[in-house]
């Protein structure tokens, strides 16, 4: 079954998370072949032009993109399920900024494009236990 957007449950399952520390979105993306909605484009075009919008919504609440990369090989698990388009590392800055962010008016409009891109993802919320200095 296919998975775009969370679910209430687990919405509220993240607002009612004791950690107010800083929050890493592991972000797994499969992009259709065709954007739904979006004429012409591939599913990754629209989700290129949803990451550009992106960086103006961004900026100003200090979340931050750390890394993009494609999900090109797997070692462990399924071969077929989990093959992945694309897999970001974005931070937030809490919890709290991500909801406040997927709950604004800016964000509506530009998360149509990330709907229109993608045929499957998963998003795992990932608190930080160490990093490399």
């Amino acid at each position: 079954m296919p998975h775009i957007k969370p679910t209430r449950d687990q919405i509220t399952r993240l607002a009612q998370s004791a950690d107010e520390g800083p929050v890493v979105m592991l972000n797994l993306l499969r992009f259709a072949p065709a954007a739904a909605g979006d004429a012409g484009k591939t599913g990754a075009d629209s989700y290129e032009t949803y990451g550009e919008k992106m960086r103006a919504i961004m900026a100003p609440r200090g979340i931050k993109l750390l890394w993009q990369g494609r999900g090109d090989q797997v070692l462990i698990g399924d071969d077929d399920a989990d093959a992945w388009d694309m897999v970001l590392l974005v931070e937030y800055p809490s919890r709290k900024v991500f909801l406040e962010m997927g709950a604004s008016k800016e964000y509506e409009k530009v998360g149509e494009h990330r709907t229109s891109a993608l045929v499957d993802s998963r998003l795992l919320a990932c608190t930080e236990q160490f990093r490399a200095k």
